[in-house]
């Protein structure tokens, strides 16, 4: 079984939603013996945001039309991070373009079983726990070499377009089809699950899918 997962790394339903998932895809496996290979692909929420970060709190007042209004969603967040065991810090979170961190782990991908999977989430926890600017070159190139990824290398695909195609790719494949909101994960190309769903609900989703396709193969 193989997931593409449309997400963003500044999305933090994505980081609670793709978390989950991999919970629920590693259940799965033990009970049912099938591996679930995941794959991340691009999509940006803000694809015109300035390559300048600023403060991610500002930049929620500022969508959400107040303080309030941002705060009440940022609360939301927070509830839903502790069930799930991450401690979000969107008082240090700033928050500039994505399509950079993009490049750098669709090249993840292409260097290793894993590799991919570890860069998001060390990504993630930079930006919601650490309060570091992840479009930053510096930032992105340190963040590589932490999973093993060589920073020089990663200095040249940042310094170029190195994977910009591949990107842009993948954000049109996914505004072919359709996608409006992130997380989504599309099985075997056929099946979507939208959303950040509850462990539980994404065990269940991926038990029907499989019954599905194992129908499917038996006509």
């Amino acid at each position: 079984m193989k997931v593409s997962v449309f997400s963003d790394v500044v999305c933090p339903w994505c980081y609670l939603g793709v978390t989950r998932f991999e919970r629920a895809a590693a259940i799965h496996t033990i009970i049912t013996g099938e591996p679930v290979e995941i794959s991340l692909r691009a999509y940006q929420l803000d694809p015109t945001a300035p390559a300048l970060a600023v403060p991610t709190t500002e930049f929620y007042e500022t969508k959400f039309g107040s303080r309030e209004e941002a705060e009440s969603v940022i609360a939301r967040v927070e509830s839903a991070g502790k069930i799930t065991g991450i401690d979000f810090n969107f008082a240090e979170a700033v928050r500039g373009n994505t399509f950079d961190a993009h490049r750098v782990l669709t090249w993840a991908e292409t260097t290793g079983a894993g590799v991919q999977r570890d860069l998001a989430h060390e990504l993630w926890r930079a930006y919601f726990l650490e309060g570091a600017d992840i479009s930053d070159h510096d930032t992105l190139a340190a963040r590589a070499g932490i999973v093993g990824l060589d920073i020089d290398e990663a200095d040249m695909i940042l310094a170029g377009d190195d994977f910009g195609a591949e990107v842009r790719t993948q954000i049109e494949t996914a505004r072919e089809m359709d996608v409006e909101a992130v997380p989504m994960f599309v099985v075997d190309g056929i099946y979507a699950i939208h959303g950040a769903q509850s462990q539980d609900d994404y065990v269940q989703a991926l038990a029907k899918i499989a019954a599905e396709i194992r129908g499917s193969a038996g006509e």
